[in-house]
């Protein structure tokens, strides 16, 4: 029995991609692809939401210690 071949689109480009060993990138087509979504990230172009401002580290110290 065969393997089915599973295809993805590329996230920065939407080219097709196998996503398999011969796809060392994956889901990126290429390095290129890969370091541009990597760029966007480092921007903070892209985020992930949360649900407020603050977060459980914001109000600790060393003071605290």
């Amino acid at each position: 029995m065969d393997p089915e071949i599973i295809e993805v689109n590329c996230p920065t480009c939407n080219k097709t991609v196998v996503w398999g060993e011969e796809s060392p990138y994956r889901p990126f087509c290429s390095k290129r692809c890969q370091l541009i979504d990597l760029g966007e990230w480092a921007d903070e172009e892209k985020r992930i939401p949360s649900k407020g401002d603050v977060n459980d580290l914001d109000e600790w110290s060393e003071e605290e210690i």
